[in-house]
């Protein structure tokens, strides 16, 4: 009995060997920016996680495109980035100084993978805006649902059902036409923004897949995850900045306009840092095609916006290929949603068509 009884202590209390079993801290508050969200059921839950999500990323998006805006800062996306995950990873320790439990569970080699693709989707999208229109930019972004699935399958090994397939064609024929409706009225059109913004796609939707697995098997920490990925990332870019030779250009021309490029960038990074926060909170609640499906509805959003702040060309293929994608989302929402949203079929249509024919006709009749 005292074995048993040691053995239930052990695992209800961890020492510090065990501090990485998947099972330990099952019951953990989730905490994001200090709300306890597990004081909360779960539609509640989701709705704090949206409206953070939507409230943090407009201002984001509208403070990352008033910076390109900036006249001679469109080469400098990299040292942007660079000064971005400088920021997270200060955001990252307040925060987890802030928490009781500090310690790390998540492995550093995980953390140096995580790294190293975020690097490569905050820097290529960051950069891509020098070449392209940025409703261009975030509705490629919307279409991440398609190299999710592929890192889905690859990664996680899922599958997926007839609707996800259908939602991820209607967003690429969405994104096709959106890109060359781009091409021909934008005078900023270049082919290399659509290769960065694509490669900076594939890194993201692997991001989404290794954090959902790495804080599932590890249960990490949000503030844990932030610190770690983004302070690796920050010496990514450093080392990078600094091999060819692109650091000096950038604190040279930032230095001449502080305000416009520091001071932006600060209120970017903090509002980018909270999305992120209620992002990855979607991510270990509900999986990351979820947290993918709301930020798309954002990104929605943030293209509307764009076209009402910054002046830019306008044709209506615009709209009809973000219809398509919209559409993409809808069926991908639905096909997660099938008990609670249930579509009539084609022969319910036509009972109920018919039903109304009849009422009519007696109505008429009397």
């Amino acid at each position: 009995i005292d074995l048993n009884s040691r053995k239930h202590i052990s695992i209800s209390v961890p020492s510090s060997t065990e501090v990485m079993s998947p099972h330990i801290k099952s019951v953990e508050e989730l905490r994001v920016l200090g709300i306890n969200l597990n004081s909360f059921n779960t539609p509640t839950q989701f709705f704090i996680c949206v409206a953070g999500v939507f409230l943090f990323y407009l201002i984001y998006g509208y403070l990352q495109e008033l910076i390109f805006s900036v006249e001679g800062f469109k080469p400098f996306g990299w040292y942007l980035t660079l000064v971005q995950f400088g920021f997270y990873s200060l955001f990252g320790l307040v925060e987890l100084q802030l928490t009781q439990d500090k310690r790390r569970r998540i492995p550093c080699k995980t953390y140096m993978i995580i790294a190293f693709l975020t690097v490569g989707t905050m820097g290529l999208s960051n950069t891509s805006l020098g070449y392209l229109n940025y409703p261009t930019q975030v509705i490629f972004k919307c279409c991440k649902l398609i190299p999710v699935m592929i890192g889905g399958v690859f990664i996680q090994g899922k599958r997926y059902n007839v609707a996800d397939v259908s939602a991820a064609l209607c967003m690429s024929l969405g994104l096709i036409w959106f890109t060359l409706a781009d091409s021909k009225i934008a005078p900023n059109f270049n082919v290399t923004g659509v290769i960065l913004i694509s490669l900076a796609l594939c890194a993201d939707a692997a991001i989404g897949n290794v954090q959902e697995k790495a804080m599932k098997l590890h249960n990490g920490t949000n503030s844990e995850m932030v610190l770690y990925s983004y302070s690796i990332g920050f010496v990514y870019i450093l080392l990078g900045l600094l091999s060819v030779g692109g650091l000096g250009p950038a604190v040279s021309f930032c230095s001449q306009h502080p305000v416009t490029t520091y001071g932006y960038a600060f209120l970017f990074s903090l509002t980018g840092y909270f999305g992120i926060s209620f992002v990855l909170a979607l991510i270990k609640l509900y999986g990351a095609l979820v947290a993918v499906t709301v930020t798309t509805g954002r990104k929605a959003m943030t293209i509307v916006l764009s076209f009402m702040f910054f002046s830019k060309p306008f044709t209506f293929q615009y709209v009809w290929g973000g219809l398509l994608v919209v559409f993409g989302i809808f069926l991908n929402v639905y096909s997660k949603n099938k008990d609670k949203m249930k579509l009539p079929s084609l022969a319910e249509l036509r009972k109920r068509v018919l039903s109304r024919r009849k009422v009519r006709l007696l109505s008429q009749e009397v």
